[in-house]
């Protein structure tokens, strides 16, 4: 079954993730043939990343509290026992890194996952191996499409909506409004179709409508028909 990326999105997760890493490394550092200098490194970029999102909550919550005070000053209002807001105190200074922390530790951590001594369960320790996706449900999923001339062809727009590690192709139908209703126009991979008919005499409705397959089979159901005048 897939998984999701490793590496954390939110920020306030990464942080966590890079503290659980540069905190359970030293134990596997030798088993997974790491030097003194990456993990120093990697230590470096936890703490600095650490103190820069703590830095980023001084700096919002003392705006917030400003805001509201110059807002009070304006408008007028109630005063608050405390007065106007103190100076923020941020957190203890720590040297910096160059940027780009998440590529170096995404770097480390493909090189560590390339030892022969590494397994999931040390990956888990780390902190460092994606949860497992459960995928749609293929009984109800469905493409949604839309098509548009682009020149002289019909541009069919689809995509997988995130789904894309459990299906293999979409295939599309079309209609040419020629009395012969729809008929299979492509079996796509690479969401996005280019159909290239030529249009006709005289100007026609054309309609498409779409469904997933996995092997051989379909599965879903068909998307909603959507249709477009071509000229002629």
């Amino acid at each position: 079954m897939p998984k999701s990326d490793y590496i954390a999105t939110n920020d306030d997760a990464f942080n966590v993730q890079q503290q659980t890493f540069k905190n359970g490394i030293g134990g596997y550092s030798a088993l997974l043939g790491l030097t003194a200098a990456q993990i120093d490194a990697q230590a470096a970029d936890a703490a600095y990343f650490d103190f820069t999102l703590k830095s980023q909550a001084v700096m919002a919550n003392g705006a917030q509290q400003w805001t509201a005070w110059k807002n009070l000053t304006r408008a007028g209002g109630t005063v608050p026992a405390s007065g106007a807001p103190v100076a923020p105190v941020f957190p203890a200074a720590v040297p910096a890194v160059a940027s780009g922390i998440e590529a170096r530790f995404r770097a480390l951590v493909q090189s560590i996952k390339t030892s022969a001594h590494y397994n999931e369960a040390l990956g888990q320790a780390l902190g460092i191996e994606g949860s497992q996706r459960s995928g749609p449900d293929l009984t109800t999923i469905q493409p949604v499409i839309d098509a548009i001339i682009s020149g002289n062809h019909v541009n069919v727009k689809w995509g997988c909506g995130g789904n894309g590690a459990y299906l293999d192709m979409c295939e599309l139908q079309v209609d040419r409004g020629d009395g012969k209703g729809f008929g299979l126009l492509a079996y796509d991979t690479t969401p996005g179709y280019t159909d290239t008919q030529p249009f006709p005499a005289t100007p026609a409705i054309w309609a498409y409508k779409a469904i997933y397959r996995v092997g051989d089979n379909q599965v879903g159901v068909w998307s909603l028909p959507v249709s477009v005048t071509v000229p002629a």
